[in-house]
């Protein structure tokens, strides 16, 4: 029996972009509320191009299905000017981009500061600039390239933090970047595997010549080294399918994670109490950021006491994040549990934004 043959790797990237692009069309019900071209009132979306082979397969994947699904496509280049030559690397995308035949193409400036660290302050400069051009576009979805094997660099990084379940949940396929305005990213999906390798191979297949960003190359970066050095070794060690294996616990934990925060959220709107001057009000008028010093959350400690410590943690991380904007590290989510699980009449907590103390048997929370 002859062997099967191998789908070619442009086939395999266009599959993965298919439901995305579908789903886009089934939800544009409403064409005032979503980017419109034509008198077809076909919904918009926008690659992010760099140039490299991620990007120019993505895009020229997008280009291919866009007209049978019915959306238009275009792009967007990002100019971080962080190299010489950074101008040039973007016009030449943006043609690349042009010659596929996605419109409009828009190639946006942008200034990286530095009080982040490199990577973070180019990763928060770039998605900025993103979700503005797709506002202006009327775009309401951005595709991004990141792929199977960026997806296990990203759970690799989160256990060496030792982060929990949402770290290691990786890059998640699909979030709000601004108000109306989605980043999807369609390479992450689990059934099509596409990884860089197929991104390289797409480009071979169709005279695409990528981009090759020598920060890619720099061992400066931790993620450059743990592409080039700590995964091949891991590679060899343990075998050839430690980063499919790696990109396969971020799907697992993904699902974990998106249930247990699902149950925190049920659990914290069943039990939470606020207030304000010493008056109930809801949720909504207690997380007002400008509200003063008088509001508290109380959180009954019995009922805290009665969840497992996942959920637990999950809750008091909720409300302090919603309601007073606190961003809790793992000490601090313990040290505060400790006043429901070893309760002993320790004085109050101190953490960022928040103090929280134990008082007639309920966890109350005050802005600091």
């Amino acid at each position: 029996m002859a062997p099967k043959p191998r789908t070619p790797a442009s086939m395999r990237v266009r599959s993965a972009v298919r439901p995305v692009l579908r789903e886009l069309v089934s939800s544009a019900t409403d064409a005032s509320t979503i980017g419109v071209r034509g008198e077809d009132h076909q919904p918009l979306v926008l690659v992010a191009l760099s140039g490299g082979a991620d990007s120019l397969a993505l895009a020229a994947a997008v280009a291919a299905e866009a007209v049978g699904v019915g959306v238009c496509a275009g792009a967007v280049v990002i100019d971080h000017g962080l190299q010489k030559g950074s101008g040039e690397v973007a016009s030449r995308a943006a043609a690349q981009a042009r010659g596929l035949g996605l419109a409009p193409v828009v190639v946006r400036r942008v200034l990286v500061g530095d009080s982040d660290g490199p990577e973070a302050a180019a990763r928060a400069a770039r998605y900025e600039a993103l979700a503005s051009v797709a506002r202006e576009a009327g775009a309401r979805l951005v595709l991004t390239a990141h792929t199977r094997d960026d997806q296990a660099e990203q759970v690799l990084l989160a256990l060496a933090r030792g982060s929990g379940t949402r770290s290691i949940a990786g890059i998640p396929p699909r979030r709000e970047t601004a108000p109306g305005v989605h980043i999807a990213r369609p390479l992450l999906a689990e059934q099509f595997e596409v990884t860089r390798a197929v991104t390289e191979a797409s480009c071979a297949e169709l005279a695409l010549e990528p981009w090759h960003d020598p920060h890619n190359a720099d061992p400066t970066y931790a993620r450059v080294r743990v592409r080039t050095t700590a995964l091949p070794l891991l590679e060899r060690e343990l075998g050839s399918g430690f980063a499919a294996a790696l990109a396969r616990s971020a799907d697992l934990a993904r699902e974990d994670a998106d249930a247990l925060d699902a149950l925190a959220e049920a659990h914290l709107d069943a039990i939470a109490h606020y207030r304000r001057g010493g008056d109930e009000v809801d949720a909504l008028v207690a997380s007002e950021i400008s509200g003063g010093k008088d509001r508290q959350v109380l959180l009954p400690a019995e009922a805290l006491r009665a969840l497992p410590a996942a959920l637990r943690g999950r809750v008091i991380r909720l409300v302090s994040e919603r309601t007073f904007g606190a961003q809790l590290t793992r000490e601090h989510t313990l040290a505060i549990a400790s006043l429901v699980t070893a309760w002993k009449g320790q004085g109050p907590i101190h953490a960022p934004r928040i103090v929280v103390m134990r008082e007639a048997g309920n966890l109350v929370i005050r802005p600091r």
